[in-house]
C-alpha cells in the first residue's frame, strides 16, 4: 500500500514537471515569436541563426568540465575551451538586436542553450554589465543542480552600485532563495541607491510580518528625518507592508 502511494506521488511530481516544462516551452516560443515580429528582416535572420546554434549546443553531449572554478579558470595544463557560436552571439546581441531588444534576445539564447551553472558563471563574470543583467534575468527560468546554486551571481550584483544590475538581481530567483538577512539588506540597498521597490519580486510576501525589516526601515526613516531629508515613499510603503507596529515617530 505504501509503495502504491509512493508511486502515485512520483507520478504526480512527474506530471507537474512535464506540465511546467510544457508551459515554459510554450512561453519561450511565444516570446521568440514576439521578438521576431518586433525586428527587421536582418535582425530576425540573425536571431534565428543564433537560436539554432544555441539549441545545437544544448543537444550536444557536453565535454568534461575543464574548469577549477565554475566557468572561470582552465585547469592546469588544459587549453581554454573553444567558445560556442551561440556565446559569441550572446555577446553580440546588442549590436544586432539593438538596446531595446538585447535583454530579451540574450535571455532567449540562454534558455535555448539550456545554459548550466558553469556557463552562466562564465558569461556573468566575463560579460559586460548588459550581459550580466541578462544572466540575472534568466535565472528564474533556468534549472541548476541545487536550487540556490546561482546565488553567488545575485550576491555579486547586489554588491555593485549599478542600479540596473541591482534591479535585475531582485527578481523571482532572489525572492525564492536569498536568506532573510541578505534580502533585507537588498531592500535597504534599493532605498539607498534609488532603485524602485517595484523591482523587488515578492516584496509584499516576504515583508509581511518581518519585524527586523520593519526595525531597519524605521531606523533609516528616523535617520533621514533627523538629517532634514525627505523619507522616500517607497520606504513608507515597505514599512506598511510589514504590518509591524513600530514606535511612533514623525516621518
Amino acid at each position: 500500500m505504501l509503495n502504491s502511494h509512493q508511486n502515485q506521488d512520483q507520478n504526480q511530481d512527474q506530471n507537474q514537471d512535464q506540465t511546467q516544462d510544457q508551459t515554459q516551452a510554450q512561453s519561450q516560443r511565444q516570446q521568440e515569436a514576439a521578438l521576431g515580429a518586433a525586428l527587421d528582416a536582418t535582425a530576425r535572420a540573425w536571431l534565428r541563426t543564433a537560436l539554432a546554434h544555441a539549441r545545437s549546443a544544448a543537444a550536444a553531449v557536453p565535454p568534461p568540465a575543464p574548469a577549477t572554478r565554475p566557468g572561470l579558470d582552465p585547469a592546469p595544463g588544459r587549453r581554454p575551451r573553444p567558445v560556442d557560436p551561440w556565446e559569441l552571439s550572446f555577446s553580440a546581441a546588442g549590436r544586432h538586436l539593438g538596446p531595446e531588444h538585447a535583454d530579451t534576445g540574450r535571455v532567449l539564447l540562454l534558455l535555448a542553450a539550456a545554459a548550466d551553472l558553469t556557463t552562466l558563471t562564465r558569461l556573468y563574470h566575463r560579460g559586460t554589465a548588459d550581459e550580466r543583467r541578462a544572466v540575472l534575468l534568466a535565472l528564474p527560468r533556468l534549472g541548476t543542480p541545487e536550487p540556490a546554486a546561482a546565488l553567488p551571481l545575485v550576491e555579486d550584483a547586489l554588491r555593485t552600485n549599478d542600479t540596473r544590475l541591482v534591479a535585475a538581481a531582485l527578481g523571482p530567483y532572489a525572492a525564492a532563495h536569498l536568506t532573510p538577512h541578505a534580502w533585507r539588506h537588498a531592500v535597504l540597498k534599493c532605498l539607498f541607491t534609488g532603485v524602485p521597490l517595484a523591482a523587488v519580486d515578492g516584496l509584499a510576501r516576504r515583508a509581511r510580518g518581518d519585524t527586523e525589516l520593519a526595525r531597519m526601515l524605521d531606523h533609516y526613516a528616523a535617520e533621514r528625518t533627523a538629517a532634514g531629508r525627505p523619507v522616500p515613499p517607497d520606504l513608507t510603503h515597505a514599512l506598511a507592508l510589514t504590518g509591524v507596529a513600530v514606535p511612533s515617530k514623525e516621518v
